[in-house]
């Protein structure tokens, strides 16, 4: 079922006896979690009617003892089974005996809702629970969005604030921020705040109000180094050094940016898509895509090299064989050269 049929249905007050949530983008199914509990248990009943359980730590079976039971002085209990492993083909942490719920699948109670949360990108479909879990429940598969599919998760999310946001915008956002959905939900909403009911979120608005992080500083200073801006990309330098941050957590980011887009180099000229490159080297989608932007930029040689002399800058830090302001201000130095 599609996210927004769900979140539909929810605020229609037309709740399932289940829901199977799953997939790599929590954000997405803590979102509805929340939802389902705003809608259905008040302030004054919510400690009586919620339970939460991680299964990792406790059998199933004790869950589903807990939604037999009636609610307390309310319409509706909530009960949120987290890290049901058991719906995957991965060893368990503890032992699961499926057969009561597969018996309550079957016939759920009416006052009770079953929050199912698997944060894994796949489920062992060969699996009876599996099946069954799917065909009864409203299933929401979260993985991580595409491009696309998170521009239209920002546009919507704007327009939940009755703000819009121009295309530029977007883009700012999302090369500023990263493609965190639960940071981009908190960045939204004070964007909308400052543009105004009925307003816009423009590029100068984002470029204005969003903070950037070590990483996504990390990243423009990279950019502006595959642009050969590199006076550019010391004045980054120097402002995060100003900021104090340590110059080994700096070259440690350099370097794990530059091994992303050397990677990403090296499997798309074997073939691979955005999509099995970042499964394989376990990012998000949207950085494979800027990485291989920046990628063209540079030949196997060069990228090796930075490398290399990325590693070695980390061994002199660490060594004390130097200043580490001096170490990073080498590197930039030698960069230019190199690029």
């Amino acid at each position: 079922m599609a996210q927004d049929d769900i979140h539909k249905k929810i605020s229609q007050n037309n709740f399932a006896h289940m829901y199977l949530l799953y997939g790599k983008e929590t954000f997405l199914m803590e979102e509805i979690e929340q939802e389902i509990i705003k809608k259905t248990l008040s302030d004054d009943v919510i400690d009586f009617n919620l339970a939460v359980y991680d299964m990792e730590e406790v059998p199933i079976d004790i869950a589903i003892e807990d939604a037999e039971t009636l609610p307390f002085m309310g319409e509706k209990r909530v009960v949120i089974v987290k890290n049901a492993s058991f719906l995957t083909a991965a060893k368990q942490k503890i032992e699961h005996d499926l057969t009561k719920f597969l018996t309550y699948i079957e016939n759920p109670s009416p006052s009770t809702i079953i929050i199912i949360q698997a944060p894994y990108e796949k489920l062992d479909e060969r699996k009876k629970i599996v099946k069954l879990l799917k065909k009864q429940s409203d299933v929401l598969e979260a993985n991580q969005l595409n491009e696309t599919m998170i521009k239209k998760w920002v546009q919507s999310r704007a327009k939940s604030f009755s703000v819009s946001i121009s295309d530029r915008a977007i883009e700012k956002l999302l090369l500023v921020s990263g493609a965190n959905l639960m940071l981009l939900a908190s960045e939204i909403e004070k964007l909308a705040l400052f543009a105004g009911d009925g307003g816009e979120i423009t590029e100068e608005i984002v470029e204005e109000q969003v903070a950037r992080t070590l990483e996504q500083n990390i990243f423009t200073l990279i950019d502006k180094v595959t642009h050969r801006k590199i006076d550019e990309a010391f004045r980054i330098l120097y402002d995060l050094l100003k900021q104090k941050e340590e110059p080994i957590k700096i070259v440690s980011l350099l370097a794990r940016q530059f091994r992303i887009i050397y990677q990403v180099k090296q499997l798309t000229q074997k073939g691979y898509g955005q999509k099995n490159i970042a499964s394989m080297i376990k990012v998000h989608p949207f950085a494979v895509k800027l990485a291989g932007e920046q990628s063209r930029r540079f030949s196997d040689h060069e990228l090796l090299t930075i490398i290399d002399r990325l590693a070695e800058a980390d061994f002199q830090m660490k060594s004390g064989a130097m200043d580490k302001r001096l170490i990073l201000d080498l590197f930039l130095t030698k960069l230019k050269e190199t690029v």
